[in-house]
């Protein structure tokens, strides 16, 4: 079955620092959350997707047989330690994680144990709730500084809230991501099998996966800078990275506040642009609605 976008996980080192930030861009961001292993976030939510903004306590990783297991903990702490803020990982919704989980082992992107956790959430009203997901991971060993996984929600009538999708800024929803790669056809035969779906197109400047909720694309540097309009200064010593996100948003109300509270962005063909420099690791492109 395909695989829409499920979340983003944003790794920073100064959680509340950025949740302040998109809170001014117009957000509406979560409480702050503790897993038990030692990392924490908060959380943005739009309908069937959501940003995760994470940090490592100060405490550092507590567990670290749960954090191993857990994959995404100890990803997101190396990450932070070789590469700063940014996009870590990208997880696409999963309907059978077991199944999908072997699905991958099939594709050669898997080879990971599933792993299930629970966690107490808040809602609106300051009640807790659970919440429970099981994972299955996939990697492509030429992509190393990227992180991948697929989600069950075990219980989504607890973590999905449309007080929690209702933005200031008006925005609706996450559009698709952008990978930067030096070659952008070689990344298709992993999104395909991660995803799912097939490709719409793959050449040396890009290529295109459109999934049921969002596209998942990768650009060359040149196309990125030409299509996009910002700089494609993230490293590639590494491989492949994840570089942007886009958002649905009214753009001259989006502009208006951005200016407002002081964060630089570009226009740029029928978008707006925050950079990643300004948007702790990770380039944020706001859209128009369709008509």
């Amino acid at each position: 079955m395909p695989r829409g976008l499920d979340h983003l996980v944003l790794a920073v080192h100064d959680l509340e620092a950025a949740a302040a930030h998109y809170r001014a861009m117009g957000f509406t961001v979560g409480a702050r959350n503790r897993h038990a292993w030692g990392t924490e976030n908060h959380v943005v939510q739009f309908p069937g997707t959501f940003l995760e903004l994470i940090t490592v306590g100060a405490d550092g990783i507590t567990d670290e047989a749960w954090a191993e297991r857990s994959r995404f903990a100890t990803f997101s702490r190396d990450f932070l330690a070789h590469h700063g803020d940014g996009f870590a990982m990208l997880v696409l919704e999963s309907q059978d994680a077991i199944a999908d989980g072997q699905a991958f082992d099939e594709a050669g992107i898997g080879g990971f144990e599933p792993f299930f956790f629970e966690r107490r959430g808040t809602r609106p009203d300051g009640s807790e709730v659970r919440v429970a997901f099981t994972l299955a991971f996939a990697a492509d060993k030429a992509m190393p500084a990227a992180g991948f996984f697929a989600t069950q929600q075990h219980e989504p009538q607890n973590f999905w809230n449309p007080a929690f999708q209702t933005h200031a800024n008006g925005a609706t929803k996450a559009g698709g991501i952008v990978m930067l790669a030096a070659e952008p056809a070689a990344t298709v035969p992993f999104f395909e099998a991660f995803s799912g779906s097939r490709a719409v197109c793959a050449s040396a400047r890009n290529m295109a996966i459109v999934t049921p909720r969002g596209s998942l694309e990768a650009m060359s540097p040149e196309c990125y800078r030409d299509v996009l309009g910002l700089e494609p200064d993230l490293s590639l010593a590494d491989g492949p990275r994840l570089a942007a996100f886009k958002v649905t948003a009214p753009l001259e109300a989006m502009a208006e506040r951005l200016e407002q509270v002081g964060i630089a962005f570009i226009r740029h063909r029928k978008h707006l642009a925050v950079p990643a420099a300004g948007n702790f690791g990770t380039a944020l492109i706001f859209e128009e609605p369709r008509a």
